[in-house]
């Protein structure tokens, strides 16, 4: 059997990762990041513990921006200092075998078909709906990254002509519906709403998707009234993925894997007055499965997308 290795590089934390058995992954290490150099050092330590050999093949995932064709991480806003990491050539140049990068949207795309809420799929589209938007999509059995490996962002998709600031513009999916965009639409309607809410207590800088959602955990009535807008985007812009891909499956997660309750009833009212009603017939809506072990996942699943192609 081919030897897997993952690679997990985030801004707060980094992973080595391998599979167990087919439907399971196991962190080796986790551990805090740190300076780029005192990082790449505990990768490769780590690496070199698993004792990899001239079959193995890494997986690496990192936020963007990269280089994947080259295996390069070129300046991610998460990890200062990492200019022009060229990780592949580093590891096969120690180890051997072959390495792979990935950006974070795309490999968690391959995380939730191979071992989330995307098995048995064949086309599934996968919505990051964190700190910003980003999609990862897998058409016909294979991941589709584009002419330029540009696929997916779909958070620089205009909903309106005005609106909260995502990904530089503004009324964009990014702005709508990721948490930087819910912050911005929470400051908003709280100082225009008139009535009492527990948001009006909090200062407007720490006003967050997960401080929305614990009001609305609550029964905050402005609370909801948020989420019932946020709902509504995220079902318009899932009907403009369903009329063009049409896709069995969307799964979605972060914030909609934790606050499903309150966005779904909107989000299922705007697809289907927007998209086209047979397509919609045949697309599932789910949360993401993973949760916070995604990453290691996403690395794992990218060495085996690229092991097994």
């Amino acid at each position: 059997m081919t030897n897997i290795i993952g690679v997990d590089i985030g801004g707060t934390k980094c992973a080595v990762c391998v599979p167990e058995g087919e439907g399971r992954v196991r962190e080796a290490a986790r551990w805090a990041t740190s300076d780029v150099q005192g990082t790449l050092a505990r990768i490769y330590a780590e690496v070199a513990a698993l004792r990899p050999t001239a079959e193995t093949v890494f997986g690496v995932s990192c936020g963007g921006p990269l280089d994947a064709t080259r295996g390069v991480i070129l300046s991610p806003p998460n990890l200062p200092g990492w200019d022009r990491i060229a990780i592949c050539a580093e590891l096969t140049a120690r180890f051997g075998g072959r390495a792979y990068l990935m950006n974070d949207a795309n490999a968690c795309a391959l995380a939730e078909w191979q071992f989330g809420a995307g098995r048995g799929c064949r086309s599934m589209v996968f919505l990051t709906m964190g700190t910003g938007m980003g999609a990862g999509l897998i058409l016909d059995g294979r991941l589709y990254e584009g002419a330029c490996g540009n696929a997916g962002e779909v958070g620089h998709v205009r909903l309106a002509a005005e609106g909260p600031v995502g990904f530089g513009k503004a009324g964009s999916f990014e702005g709508f519906c990721s948490g930087g965009g819910i912050a911005q639409i929470a400051r908003q309607r709280v100082a225009e709403s008139s009535g009492a809410s527990v948001l009006k207590t909090i200062a407007p800088e720490k006003l967050t998707a997960r401080v929305v959602g614990e009001a609305a955990a609550a029964g905050d009535a402005l609370a909801l009234a948020l989420w019932h807008e946020v709902g509504t985007k995220l079902g318009e812009a899932l009907a403009l993925i369903v009329d063009v891909l049409n896709p069995e499956r969307i799964v979605i997660g972060s914030i909609y894997a934790r606050c499903e309750r309150w966005i779904a009833p909107a989000m299922q009212v705007a697809l289907a007055r927007e998209a086209l009603a047979e397509s919609v017939r045949g697309c599932e809506v789910r949360p993401a499965e993973l949760g916070d072990e995604i990453g290691s996942y996403a690395a794992v699943a990218t060495a085996r997308y690229h092991a097994r192609a």
